[in-house]
């Protein structure tokens, strides 16, 4: 499991892997020659950096007849946000929420 997220978080610390994941959640389901269109890379940077994305599971891709068709997988991103983001911001909900109920309570009063 650890290092699954290890993948992601290396996967994620290039902006050109970032970019890549950006151009699959505004259009999904993309070949390389479609994902190489508007990026300033060589085909086979393309590749590579999809290589480590479908590694880290972020990308997943189906063959379409001849074609090898590129999806963004959200889930472990998700695992992330749940892990690392969710727990942390727990903490700071409970406090907010308990303001609001002492502020509440004073006006009730």
């Amino acid at each position: 499991m650890e290092e699954d997220i290890d993948r992601v978080f290396k996967a994620l610390a290039d902006p050109n892997r970032r970019q890549l994941l950006d151009r699959l959640h505004a259009d999904n389901g993309q070949t390389l020659g479609q994902l190489c269109e508007h990026l300033d890379m060589t085909r086979q940077a393309v590749t590579k950096h999809l290589n480590l994305l479908e590694k880290a599971n972020l990308v997943v891709t189906i063959w379409r007849g001849r074609e090898k068709l590129h999806f963004l997988n959200p889930v472990p991103l998700h695992e992330i946000a749940e892990r690392w983001i969710g727990k942390y911001e727990r903490g700071r909900l409970r406090v907010l929420a308990e303001l609001k109920k002492n502020l509440e309570g004073e006006s009730n009063a």
